[in-house]
């Protein structure tokens, strides 16, 4: 039989898989975003009720081990991806429903909303790790990390794109409306993610693929064999600390910027889009830089490792405006975070998916859902840890602002872990094959 690889993915072919992207960012922001305004503004309900909403959609993603081993037991990840945004198209008309619903029937919307975002985590869990296993394997080495960046610009650009769009095709509010503008964005993600994934995948035929498809464990058996994996293993960890440090500022920068430099609600949220503007910034300069040198797209490890530590030299700059105040460029700072998150975010997918095929064969989608799994968990705890944690200083520290600087400190103590923990990921392959060179080398 053929051993054969089908040829990587062109520039074009690459673009086409990060629509499916779009699709998902499209939906998620409705729901996560949109919806969650129209339930505390227009509805009066506690902003509690959104946030446990969102927090069941997270938790949802412990589940992406189980549904990469899935797509890896198949052997196509076509079915997962479309099946997977069908499932998060339909959960979010269904939350849309629900929110419509709640206005008249409390208890029933908010019964059908925790079905409608069981599905949603369901969905992204199921269409997202099968995506990034596909864009892994169909991409060369040399343009993995710009794939990355490409794929999460064009996710950025469904968020930016569907809250423009909803927010005024929502006006005058209706719940009638919401469920028209959540069904058409749910029907235009369904029709990107099938121009995005139709011929992509192109199944290899092979005795080795065969022989290891006879092989193959239960769930279980493949989870704890991948969990056994040293480089696999201190992957998720890093992913989990660093994205906790990633996303603990989430939810307190706003109300920092407002307590400390007497910023309006509105300057707050112009501050916020400085960041994303920032972050954006950095996902496009990392494979730029990395593009000067042939050896450096190969190699995301020292872009992780610099980009966390300039990510916590970042940070450290909003310890300083806390201790300032008014005089310092607070945008300036915020501009930083964004650029120093972004290079560091890219360069960690780069290498996510550059590590999901080292190790043992047919177990990338189990490996990629551990990684993906770490990933949701940690940002879910990130927020609620960021709030707690500034509450908790509040109560401690001599005013407001020291507060928030010791907050922004742990981040970057975080960061600098994270660093380390990049540097300590693979230490263990470059141990194993000096140990097996060295006896090969004493009897030559």
């Amino acid at each position: 039989m053929s051993n054969a690889a089908p040829a990587p993915l062109s520039w074009f072919g690459i673009v086409r898989l990060g629509l499916v992207q779009t699709a998902l960012g499209a939906v998620v922001v409705l729901t996560t975003s949109t919806l969650n305004r129209v339930m505390v503004i227009e509805l009066a309900l506690p902003a509690m009720i959104p946030g446990l909403l969102v927090a069941i959609h997270y938790a949802m993603q412990v589940l992406r081990p189980w549904l990469g081993h899935g797509s890896d037991v198949g052997g196509r990840r076509f079915a997962w991806i479309v099946g997977g945004m069908a499932v998060l198209a339909v959960g979010g008309l269904l939350a849309a429903a629900a929110t419509a619903l709640m206005a008249s029937h409390l208890v029933v919307g908010l019964a059908i909303a925790v079905i409608a975002f069981i599905m949603i985590g369901i969905g992204v869990g199921a269409a997202g790790t099968s995506l990034l296993v596909l864009l892994a394997k169909r991409t060369a080495p040399g343009r993995r990390s710009a794939a990355a960046s490409i794929a999460w610009i064009m996710m950025i650009a469904g968020f930016i794109v569907t809250t423009a769009v909803a927010g005024k095709a929502l006006d005058p509010f209706s719940g009638e409306r919401l469920m028209l503008v959540s069904g058409t964005v749910s029907a235009i993600a369904m029709v990107l993610t099938l121009l995005g994934v139709w011929g992509i995948e192109q199944p290899e035929i092979s005795s080795e693929s065969a022989s290891a498809k006879a092989e193959r464990g239960g769930f279980m058996e493949d989870f704890r064999e991948i969990c056994r994996e040293p480089q696999a293993r201190r992957f998720a960890i890093f992913i989990f600390v660093s994205m906790l440090a990633y996303s603990a500022q989430d939810l307190i920068l706003e109300p920092f910027a407002g307590s400390v430099f007497g910023m309006t609600p509105g300057q707050t949220t112009q501050l916020s889009s400085v960041q994303h503007m920032g972050a954006l910034i950095g996902m496009i300069l990392m494979p730029a830089m990395a593009s000067l040198h042939a050896d450096w797209r190969t190699r995301p490890q020292p872009w992780i490792i610099g980009g966390c530590l300039a990510s916590a030299l970042a940070l450290l700059s909003l310890v300083a405006a806390a201790t300032v105040g008014p005089a310092w460029p607070l945008r300036a700072s915020v501009l930083l975070l964004g650029i120093t998150n972004g290079v560091y975010a890219i360069a960690a997918i780069g290498a996510m998916m550059n590590m999901v095929s080292e190790g043992r064969d047919n177990r990338e989608g189990t490996r990629m859902g551990l990684w993906g799994a770490s990933q949701a968990i940690s940002f879910g705890i990130g927020g609620f840890v960021g709030t707690a944690a500034a509450d908790a200083a509040r109560a401690f520290m001599p005013s407001t602002a020291s507060a928030y600087a010791a907050v922004f400190a742990a981040e970057a103590a975080l960061f600098v872990l994270s660093a380390w923990l990049a540097i300590w990921i693979k230490r263990p392959r470059e141990q194993a094959s000096t140990l097996q060179v060295q006896p090969a080398n004493q009897g030559a």
